[in-house]
């Protein structure tokens, strides 16, 4: 049988009335009738104009991204990667670069193609060697504060400066340790700070003294190994 549309009336407490559209099979109206006049009849009894109005914001709110996306009098578009068709369809992402101003890394990407304007350059070897010796330097200068904090009993301070900027030097020295001697030595450093972050936590001023300055000796050994 064809549905049948038809508009149900609701009001509220307050007189407002609210009419929404629903479709019913012909041979099922009476007893669909009688369910939605039941239903009205709670509604209007527990229902107040501030929750209908929220439904009814709520129910507006869904339908928005279908509406912002919906053009009056256009016909639907598709695209077949980019190249027949309509390349800024919603459904084709990136367009496989045809939206892009410049070359694209591959047809599924969205980022350029490595370049001399990439925000990111692989840096040869001279330029990775000095980043990581600008890091062991600057290493050293945080190391020379630990002896100063275990005199005033700052634990908490040395422990702070062994993470707050050290894990990039454990990475520089890694990277820069290339013969057997130099790894070695590297050990030999991470051994010393990793002693002086442990007695720090015992609070055991004395060793953490001779673990700071065995720390800063390692690392001058190291450095003077490149």
């Amino acid at each position: 049988s064809q549905p049948t549309l038809l508009f149900l009336s609701i009001v509220t407490p307050s007189g407002r009335k609210y009419f929404t559209p629903f479709y019913l099979l012909k041979m099922k109206v009476a007893v669909c009738l009688t369910a939605l006049v039941a239903s009205a009849s709670a509604f209007s009894a527990e229902t107040n104009r501030r929750d209908a109005l929220a439904s009814v914001a709520a129910a507006g709110a869904a339908l928005v991204p279908a509406v912002a996306n919906a053009a009056s009098g256009d016909s639907p578009k598709f695209s077949v990667f980019g190249v027949v068709g309509d390349g800024t369809s919603l459904s084709e992402g990136a367009a496989y670069g045809s939206d892009q101003s410049t070359k694209v890394y591959s047809p599924y990407s969205v980022y350029g193609e490595v370049g001399p304007d990439s925000l990111y350059k692989k840096a040869n070897a001279d330029e990775f060697t000095s980043r990581k010796k600008a890091v062991l330097a600057e290493s050293r200068t945080r190391l020379q504060k630990l002896p100063g904090y275990a005199q005033k009993k700052e634990w908490f301070n040395v422990r702070d400066e062994l993470t707050r900027y050290m894990y990039e030097t454990r990475g520089a020295v890694r990277g820069l340790a290339k013969t057997t001697t130099q790894k070695e030595k590297a050990d030999a450093f991470f051994k010393a700070m990793e002693e002086t972050y442990l007695q720090a936590g015992f609070k055991s001023q004395d060793k953490t003294l001779a673990a700071s300055e065995l720390s800063i000796a390692t690392l001058d050994d190291f450095v003077a190994s490149l």
